[in-house]
């Protein structure tokens, strides 16, 4: 086949003059830190997910950070999630001094295996973090009546999942804590940012101090007309405020979120059709329980050939790809600092030298797949 010139990356922003003009008007507006836009977006946050409060971050890690600053955990606690997530959650368990306890998943979906779950609570298990991973939701039946049955928190890392439903309830609309992900690689994009959803007053009150240096009123209230600039500080907090020039993107972005979604689930599907049979590959498996599937990733299992070496050919090919994720387990830190037997995380290690990305986002081209799909025929024929 012939190499096509132009590079294909592994995932690129759909910007339209929709978030262009939304933008500009925020530009022109003379108020571009956290104020109506930002309200605005966490307003729109509740409608999609269904909870009743919402909080704007400048990243998903910082609402981890803050979630677990407000429940109080500390050196002694554990923390149950997979091993197969983002290195962040593991970073923010470690900075608060507790230790996170691994469970393994399920090696199809790449999501936890909740069956593994209980075994691993104790009486020092504070939180379970269950990942909605590459967009398809976790098993939260299972996941919730663990957690009231023993009586622990649930903080969804729902990164991966705007968008995504389980059994007609969108990730975040369970009743506790969800942390979402506007990573410019995610299905909506504010540059940089995140949120946190929940249903609790009070939490949400510690949350909003947290998120900014512990003042009760964010700027535009204090600088407003008639605003009180006077504020006090009853604890400390962080500076982790969403500008309203980023909540601006957000909010054109999700308009369109619905159009973004039906794009990545029409492009996985030609990934799937392409790519059925194909000898020394595995397909993303998708949960057999109802869930919409918001396909923030196609993730499939290299067997046929060392993965670095299908890199190296991907990138012959001018084809862009990712990893999601190299297993916190493995990771350096963790192994010194929290050590896993090798075979503890069976399914996990079967998939960690096996997984790629491919090429996932609204702007592709159908031809775009089928170049990278054919591409793929040919080096596991060639070599």
């Amino acid at each position: 086949m012939k190499i096509r010139k132009e590079f294909l990356p592994f995932s690129k922003p759909s910007i339209g003059e929709g978030e262009i003009n939304k933008v500009v008007a925020c530009l022109k507006s003379g108020w571009i830190t956290t104020g109506a836009q930002a309200k605005e977006f966490e307003d729109e946050f509740c409608k999609l997910t269904n909870a009743t409060q919402a909080i704007a971050l400048n990243s998903a890690t910082a609402g981890m950070h803050i979630t677990l600053s407000a429940l109080n955990i500390c050196l002694g606690d554990e923390i149950i999630t997979p091993s197969m997530t983002f290195a962040s959650t593991i970073n923010m368990i470690a900075l608060r001094g507790a230790t996170p306890v691994f469970v393994d998943i399920d090696y199809g979906t790449l999501n936890i295996n909740p069956d593994l779950i209980e075994e691993k609570i104790t009486k020092k298990t504070k939180a379970i973090i269950p990942v909605h991973f590459a967009g398809a939701p976790a098993d939260m039946d299972k996941i919730n009546n663990l957690a009231r049955k023993y009586n622990r928190t649930v903080i969804e890392d729902a990164a991966h999942a705007v968008g995504t439903y389980y059994k007609g309830v969108h990730a975040g609309g369970f009743g506790h804590i969800a942390i979402f992900s506007f990573h410019p690689i995610k299905n909506i994009t504010t540059g940089e940012g995140g949120m946190i959803t929940l249903n609790d007053n009070e939490m949400e009150r510690k949350l909003r101090l947290l998120r900014f240096h512990g003042i009760e009123r964010d700027a535009w209230k204090r600088y407003g007309k008639g605003g009180n600039p006077a504020y006090d500080i009853a604890e400390p907090g962080y500076k982790y405020n969403l500008p309203d020039l980023l909540a601006a993107l957000g909010l054109a972005q999700l308009e369109r979120l619905q159009e973004f979604n039906k794009r990545r689930s029409y492009l996985a599907k030609l990934y799937s059709e392409g790519l059925k049979g194909v000898s020394g590959l595995d397909l993303p498996q998708v949960p057999e329980y109802d869930h919409i599937h918001a396909w923030h990733l196609f993730i499939v299992k290299v067997l046929a050939l060392d993965r670095d070496k299908f890199m190296t050919r991907l990138a012959d090919y001018n084809i862009g790809y990712s990893l999601h994720f190299p297993p916190a387990h493995l990771l350096k830190y963790v192994q010194e600092k929290y050590p896993v037997k090798k075979g503890f995380l069976v399914e996990t290690e079967r998939a960690a030298d096996k997984i790629i990305s491919l090429p996932l986002f609204p702007n592709m081209q159908d031809d775009d797949v089928q170049y990278v799909c054919e591409a793929i025929k040919e080096i596991f024929k060639n070599g």
